[in-house]
């Protein structure tokens, strides 16, 4: 009996000791390989055709355009909305014209011009938008956003102070209601970037790179605030949060505010590892909120891209890792049912579209 004891100490794992590789693996290097007999499958095409809600002026020239659209037919993306309040320079004038060739793969988003924040500055502002709209295209404002300090996309004027419930804005988006021209809107960040950069940040991998000082500018509440004081105070007007509203932590929480507020719609762009490390808490409140949640990428133009998602949203395939998203955590499947997927591929968006152009 003794020495069975004693065998089975020696067999057992025992605590690393200091200097083992526990002590010398950088968390930054952890880069885990799957070992589980598992199903991996590849979703070459989406299952339904897709509308994007979600990408911005990629193309450095109409090679790459045409790249692009040639990637969105083998993939099944109808269209792509084509949001130009980003890091690009190209004047809005000049990104319709290089799209031109290929308008009927992408949709056309222009920003708010604040270079005049006046009364007649604002007006003129209006005007602009109006033409925009009328005389190119643009279905669409966006991608507005706001990670403390202001409208960070905004040009050619700077955005710097000015939040989504300024009143001196009201005008701008009233006018977005009569041209039915839905926002689409960054708030903050993910939850993680403003927890402390220490052992006990579930997504310290990511956080990092992405955190938020809050010393001087709003912070995650104070910006959810003046999300929902423009919902609410604009009621003609459809709103879009982008990236799930940064609350794919809480879907309670966002859930609450769909069910308040019925200009509200969500945009699952840039959140696939944010969302699908929860799946079955995500694929409840797709399920649930099926009419209010819109398709959308925000990663480039790369065809693997899209298909991670699709496999994301199609498949019930679990344990996974995608490191290009920076955490360390593994992925899974949701797995939705047809008539969701439908909606939030193409469906959601049309109807916005189509009702609002």
């Amino acid at each position: 009996m003794i020495a069975s004891v004693a065998l089975l100490a020696a067999c057992s794992s025992q605590p690393e000791q200091a200097g083992s590789p526990v002590d010398k693996v950088l968390l930054k290097d952890f880069n885990p390989v799957v070992v589980n007999n598992i199903p991996v499958t590849r979703v070459e095409r989406a299952k339904f055709d897709i509308i994007d809600m979600h990408a911005h002026d990629y193309a450095a020239n109409i090679e790459e355009v045409a790249q692009w659209a040639k990637t969105m037919d083998e993939v099944g993306v109808l269209n792509t909305a084509v949001m130009h309040c980003s890091w690009i320079g190209r004047p809005f004038e000049e990104y319709v014209e290089l799209y031109a060739p290929y308008k009927d793969h992408f949709r056309f988003w222009c920003c708010f011009d604040y270079t005049d924040m006046s009364p007649e500055g604002i007006e003129k502002a209006c005007q602009l938008l109006e033409r925009y709209h009328n005389e190119l295209g643009a279905v669409g404002v966006g991608e507005l956003g706001d990670k403390g300090e202001g409208d960070t996309y905004a040009r050619p004027g700077d955005g710097k102070d000015i939040h989504i419930d300024d009143p001196r804005i009201k005008p701008l988006i009233a006018k977005c209601a009569e041209l039915k021209m839905p926002i689409s809107i960054h708030i903050a960040e993910p939850y993680w970037m403003y927890l402390p950069m220490d052992e006990t940040n579930d997504g310290m991998l990511n956080a990092v790179y992405w955190h938020v000082d809050t010393t001087n500018c709003y912070g995650y509440n104070k910006l959810m605030e003046t999300f929902e004081n423009a919902v609410r105070e604009n009621p003609n007007t459809i709103f879009i949060a982008c990236h799930y509203l940064n609350m794919s932590h809480d879907w309670p929480r966002l859930g609450a505010l769909l069910d308040k507020y019925p200009n509200m719609y969500v945009d699952i762009s840039a959140r696939v590892a944010e969302s699908a490390h929860t799946p079955r808490a995500t694929r409840e409140f797709l399920i649930k909120y099926q009419d209010r949640v819109l398709f959308g990428t925000d990663n480039g133009m790369d065809p693997e891209m899209y298909r991670t998602i699709f496999r994301v949203l199609e498949t019930n395939d679990e344990h996974f890792y995608c490191p290009e998203f920076a955490y360390h955590w593994a992925l899974s499947g949701f797995n939705l049912p047809d008539e969701v997927l439908k909606k939030i591929y193409h469906d959601n968006a049309e109807r916005i579209l189509t009702q609002y152009k």
